[in-house]
């Protein structure tokens, strides 16, 4: 088997805000919310171009701008240069985390190149693991932020065309604040004006104080580091607006009403085939998630722009007999559920449960081989995001948070709700999924 093509590193170096205020100067304390991403990977996304034609395209000019509208960028999202730091106490042992501002040498920017070209990237049913190649950061979970750059940034140039990947610390931002800062960096980039500047102080529990202790030694008691597991397939699924609509259509008319969303009924469609390929026992428990917002369900609300973590999964289980018995519309109902029932009172008795017991997501405790895990929003704008290249070819992802049973989920690149999906699954039951014919009958390519 041939060996894939390996990205060269051609340079490296780090890039601070151009303006650094008072503010920026100043620790940023971490939420619960934060602190529970400690043992995730970093976030790893990024957008695939075509190399601009013109003959008047440099690539040297073309980084150039792309540093200069980072640095004014990281201005306004200034806890991207930072550090993570550490302060230990030991009677009783405990330790803190937050954002440091000092020490740093601000975000990382590497200049990287591949012999390779869209097709090769594009053309094959699986993601090629070459993309992983595209991301740095590679198996670095939050906590190595201490050590780490929070932002690190890499252009990897191929044949004809440019890839853009960013890799953020899951403490520092989730996929609705990582979203907003690459839309912002692309609207300097365009305009040089931010119009929706990040609200960068962080939710706290209301209290006396509002810095959080962790009742442990160190980090290296509570972290885990994941491991990609062997034999792991990833591949990308699109779904026209069209064939959204009409699967929509067919749950809430099932279930006589109107409130299921074009998400639910997917996911629901997705855990159903999912479980069915993996061939579950009928008695076996199986369990679908979905990343929740909580910055709307708050109250009072935080700002849309809050830069931060607030994510919670909510959850609908089930035996694996009773979700194949039943039809895709029963699934979606009880996805639905979980989603409108968890508001302000959820969010504060997790919130309030977590500070008198914290606890660190990790792989092993939170996934089993019967979840699947549904991550991401087709509302991020992600094609949104130029850079004077024209629309983006595709939306991809890197090695980080990749387990079996893992769904990413992306907005299609023609929108008009059209949606893509990024499913992660064993080889051996991903076969049978490719082949099952209730899910295959929604996919358009």
């Amino acid at each position: 088997m041939e060996s894939p093509p390996s990205v060269e590193i051609i340079s490296s170096s780090f890039i601070k805000p151009k303006f650094i205020s008072e503010e920026a100067n100043k620790p940023v304390y971490l939420s619960p919310w934060d602190l529970a991403m400690m043992s995730t990977h970093y976030i790893q996304k990024g957008l695939l171009y075509a190399l601009p034609k013109t003959q008047d395209f440099s690539i040297t000019a073309f980084l150039d701008d792309l540093k200069h509208s980072l640095s004014d960028t990281l201005t306004h999202f200034y806890p991207l240069a930072a550090r993570l730091s550490t302060v230990k106490q030991q009677n009783p042992p405990s330790f803190t985390m937050f954002i440091d501002p000092n020490n740093s040498p601000g975000a990382r920017f590497i200049h990287s190149s591949v012999n390779l070209t869209i097709a090769g990237i594009l053309t094959p049913t699986d993601v090629p693991i070459t993309v992983q190649s595209f991301f740095d950061h590679h198996k670095a979970i939050s906590h190595d932020g201490t050590k780490l750059s929070l932002l690190s940034v890499q252009v990897t140039e191929l044949i004809d065309g440019i890839f853009i990947g960013c890799s953020v610390n899951h403490m520092v931002a989730d996929g609705s604040s990582f979203w907003h800062f690459f839309n912002s960096w692309s609207e300097v980039f365009r305009s040089g004006t931010i119009t929706r500047p990040p609200v960068t102080k962080r939710w706290v529990p209301p209290g006396p104080d509002p810095i959080i202790t962790l009742p442990f030694a160190s980090g290296d008691e509570v972290i885990e580091r994941p491991n990609y597991p062997l034999g792991l397939r990833v591949r990308i699924f699109h779904f026209s607006s069209d064939s959204l609509a009409k699967l929509k259509a067919k749950v809430n008319s099932e279930c006589n009403t109107s409130k299921i969303s074009t998400l639910q009924a997917l996911a629901a469609l997705v855990w159903r085939c999912m479980t069915r390929a993996r061939r579950l026992l009928p008695e076996q428990e199986t369990t679908c998630g979905m990343a929740a917002d909580n910055r709307k369900r708050l109250s009072p609300p935080l700002p849309e722009t809050y830069f931060g973590t607030s994510l919670h999964s909510v959850k609908a289980t089930t035996t694996a007999g009773k979700l194949l018995h039943h039809s895709n519309a029963w699934a979606a109902w009880r996805l639905h559920q979980s989603v409108v029932n968890h508001d302000d009172k959820v969010v504060q008795e997790f919130v309030n449960s977590w500070l008198e017991k914290p606890l660190v997501y990790t792989m092993s405790r939170y996934f089993d081989a019967s979840c699947v895990h549904i991550g991401s929003s087709p509302r991020f704008d992600m094609y949104g995001n130029k850079f004077n290249l024209g629309n983006g070819l595709a939306v991809l992802s890197g090695y980080a948070n990749k387990f079996d049973g893992k769904v990413t989920v992306y907005p299609g690149r023609e929108s008009g709700g059209s949606m893509d999906l990024e499913i992660c699954m064993l080889s051996k039951n991903m076969k049978a999924f490719e082949s099952d014919e209730e899910f295959m009958s929604v996919v358009t390519y």
